[in-house]
């Protein structure tokens, strides 16, 4: 059978052999060798063992103003993904790597790095159990600087033998046709990609190919069935044009005749061979971090998230890239027509060197990468267009008068008792379909539950803010006369726009709505799926009263499918992110964001310190608040500590049986189960947030250790001393670092709403800005005014007519309501 390709090489036949081999045993994989096959001898491996079936041909939809669809393609029509979240179920994927990618910046030679980085996150994939194909530029560059090297070596010779010991001349380079220097690159380009997937235990194919092989239908089959044998055996193929035999390219005008690596467009080789594999996805890095309604660099050019089919008429192209034959223009051809195709299409940038070691990867785990093209346009804005809309109503909102904000308030908390049943009846449907999916704990269920009661008292704080934000905006903090004619004002301004990501609680989108109207701050709210019907309703109603006053868009509610991490990534939309909900949500928010300020507490670990002078009465009914009022709240009590003193006394046993009667699980730190016999045992870390019925009890020896421990420990949120001597209780004040230190109240004090603050949008750990609870002062941040009359520095110089006074000015009078 096989006679006819008696004139295969020795090597060749070593090749064929084994993968005889492997296609007989498609279960064995052999990570010790890789192989490089050339197309032919793989196709008749296909045709004798695997018998492609004959392929329907079928029309496909097609861009009159691509040159290259001309050809029917072999291939159902398939569906693309709607939207990022579903690319993470991408099976069959092709990578494109683009000229700019894959060479250095001085377009001689490979980006060694670059290229390491991708091969190991194709690799991931493909260990993964995904099926990852790769289209490759970089034998030009390989090449040219193979040949560049060689022809140094041999004009230094030369000119060597010519004139004996005398000094060589300046040797010129030639200028290098780009066919040869392909023929020279290809192989050593692939045999750079199986030294590096070799160490993944991956093996590699390379395939080359020309226009001319989709032209031809018995090479398409051919092509198709090589593909696809090479993906069953897990193999990733590698496939670039043939530019040793392609036609020269155009010469680059771009650039003013400098020398540069040109090679044929591989986008439209990529786009040909995603719609023929029926690929699911097709990843196009280039050098650029996708497609922008401009070209990138211009004032005013925006990145597009997401590009839908009949939105390039309203992009500019500029020039391409400073090396290859395309540009974006050609990239968003071949993407719209793999879209069309049935292959979801993602254009980025693979040469950042923050983010090229993992943008394949985020890119299919749905994280917001490039640029995404996708057929499926949503009703409503993205969430990019409503952090504008945020700003711009933002900066209306603190346009407006304060008796205008403080009126929006008003309104909005009437309106939380005027629709009370039909705010009860979507929590109910939030309610019913945690339940049922059972995805949520006790102590979530009760976060997410809202009531009458709850409704009444939102209204009320909700009240006070608009009472007490008269005087916010714009308030002169500090007046300074620089000189005769030159007054200085610093006043307070709202940040901007405000991020606040919170679980659970319905409530909190209320609350922090009117915080943020009443600091004249834009607002976009991202709330968790299980509180979806509640936040829609409270967000239709907080939007209802910002109506009055024609500031409807200041608060957004994002409702797309954006993942926290991306929403982190807008740091030239967001000024503030505020997370609510579980310790871990914050530490991941606080890790994902960059370049935009975090404010909030990652943990609540609260102490109370129970001081051999506590009163009796007192503490038993301090711990039992702090701890089992509301155990899942950031405020609750997590470790008691106390006084070695009071152990084996009357009041260190009301203490413990309390706890038991409430049914508090105890956990003993390491000094208070070397004096325990039996249980409980030793905890595991005395830094621990239970956020249920647990506490961690320990033994101190002094209100100092007890404050050592705490900063130890602690997270510097709320702690507490019991004591009745004022001496003990003032140096616990002093000395604990936290954002709340209480003496003889309980933990869950620490609430802007117990504070008189109205609400609060958190309480910030952090040692800048804000810290506690934060209520409108924590929304607002100051600019100065200077007033002047012709003044300019030069006049304040040694021997100008003028000097600086600097002297403080009275306050105007603040608003008595």
């Amino acid at each position: 059978m096989l006679a006819k390709y008696t004139k295969i090489s020795l090597i060749c036949r070593r090749h064929l052999k084994m993968l005889c081999r492997a296609a007989l045993s498609p279960l064995v994989r052999s990570p010790g060798w890789c192989f490089v096959s050339p197309p032919h001898v793989t196709a008749a491996i296909s045709r004798l063992y695997l018998p492609c079936q004959r392929l329907r041909n079928e029309s496909i939809r097609c861009w009159s103003n691509i040159p290259f669809i001309t050809v029917p393609l072999s291939r159902a029509h398939g569906k693309s993904f709607a939207h990022r979240s579903e690319l993470k179920h991408a099976k069959r994927i092709v990578v494109k790597l683009g000229s700019a990618v894959v060479t250095r910046g001085d377009e001689c030679g490979l980006a060694l790095g670059r290229l390491a980085s991708i091969v190991e996150q194709v690799s991931m994939l493909q260990n993964q159990g995904r099926e990852m194909m790769i289209v490759t530029s970089g034998a030009v560059a390989f090449g040219k600087q193979r040949l560049r090297h060689e022809i140094l070596l041999s004009q230094s010779v030369r000119q060597a033998l010519h004139s004996g010991q005398s000094q060589l001349k300046d040797m010129a380079i030639p200028v290098l046709e780009a066919r040869a220097c392909a023929a020279a690159g290809q192989s050593g380009l692939m045999a750079l990609y199986e030294a590096m997937f070799t160490q993944y235990s991956i093996c590699a194919a390379q395939i080359l190919v020309t226009n001319l092989d989709f032209h031809d239908e018995q090479k398409r089959r051919n092509l198709n069935g090589t593909l696809h044998e090479l993906l069953r055996m897990n193999i990733v193929p590698i496939i670039n044009t043939n530019d040793a035999v392609v036609p020269p390219p155009e010469p680059n005008s771009d650039l003013q005749g400098v020398n540069v690596i040109s090679v044929k467009d591989n986008d439209s080789l990529a786009a040909r061979l995603a719609v023929e594999m029926k690929t699911d996805l097709l990843i196009v890095l280039s050098d650029v971090e996708g497609l922008f309604d401009s070209p990138p660099g211009s004032d005013d050019a925006k990145l597009i998230d997401i590009f839908y089919p009949g939105d390039q008429q309203s992009v500019t192209f500029g020039t391409k890239s400073r090396v290859g034959m395309g540009g974006m223009e050609a990239k968003v051809k071949a993407a719209l027509w793999a879209l069309q195709g049935g292959t979801s299409v993602v254009i980025a940038n693979g040469t950042h060197p923050k983010i090229s070691g993992h943008v394949i990867t985020d890119i299919v785990e749905g994280k917001k990468v490039g640029t995404f093209f996708s057929e499926v346009k949503p009703a409503g804005p993205t969430v990019e267009q409503q952090a504008e809309m945020a700003r711009a109503g933002g900066r209306t909102l603190a346009a407006l008068q304060p008796e205008q904000r403080a009126e929006i308030i008003y309104r909005l908390a009437d309106l939380l008792t005027d629709q009370r049943e039909e705010i009860l009846l979507a929590n109910k449907k939030d309610l019913e379909e945690a339940e049922n999916k059972g995805r949520l704990a006790l102590p979530l269920l009760k976060r997410l539950s809202l009531s009458t009661s709850k409704l009444n008292s939102l209204a009320i704080g909700l009240r006070q803010i608009a009472a007490s934000s008269q005087d916010s905006v714009g308030r002169v903090i500090r007046r300074t006369r620089i000189a005769k004619d030159l007054d200085l004002e610093q006043v307070t301004v709202p940040i901007g726009v405000l991020l606040v990501i919170f679980e659970s609680r319905p409530d909190c989108l209320p609350q922090v709505s009117a915080l943020a109207i009443a600091s004249g701050n834009g607002l976009l709210l991202k709330g968790g799926k299980e509180a979806a019907h509640s936040n829609q309703i409270l967000h239709h109603l907080t939007q209802e009263a910002l109506s009055i006053h024609g500031v409807r868009d200041a608060v957004q509610l994002v409702n797309t499918r954006e993942e926290v991490e991306d929403l982190c990534r807008l740091d030239k939309l967001i000024d503030l992110i505020i997370p609510r909900g579980s310790s871990q949500l914050v530490r991941n928010i606080q890790k994902a964001a960059k370049g935009i300020p975090v404010m909030g507490h990652s943990e609540g670990i609260c102490h109370v310190y129970v001081d051999t002078d506590a009163s009796v009465e007192k503490v038993t009914r301090i711990i039992r608040d702090s701890k089992c009022e509301y155990p899942a709240a950031c405020n609750a009590l997590e470790t008691l500590l106390i006084h070695r003193d009071l152990l084996r006394t009357p009041l260190f046993d009301q203490i413990i049986d309390m706890l038991r009667v409430e049914q508090v699980k105890i956990h003993a730190g390491p000094k208070f189960a070397s004096y325990l016999t039996f249980s409980p045992s030793e905890v595991k870390s005395l830094r621990i947030e239970y956020g249920d019925l647990e506490c961690c009890i320990e033994v101190v020896d002094s209100v100092q250790e007890a404050v050592e421990h705490i900063h130890k420990y602690g997270s510097s949120h709320t702690d507490v001393i019991i004591t009745e001597n004022e001496k003990t209780a003032e140096f616990f004040l002093q000395h604990v670092d936290s954002a709340c230190v209480f003496w003889n109240a309980s933990t869950r004090f620490s609430d802007g709403y117990r504070f008189g603050l109205g609400a609060e949008v958190g309480i910030s750990t952090s040692r800048i800005h804000a810290r506690g609870p934060v209520g409108i002062e924590g929304l607002l941040t100051t600019k100065w005014l200077l007033r002047g009359d012709n003044h300019v520095v030069s006049d304040f110089s040694e021997h100008g007519s003028m000097k600086y006074l600097h002297e403080s000015l009275p306050l105007p009078q603040r608003n008595a309501n």
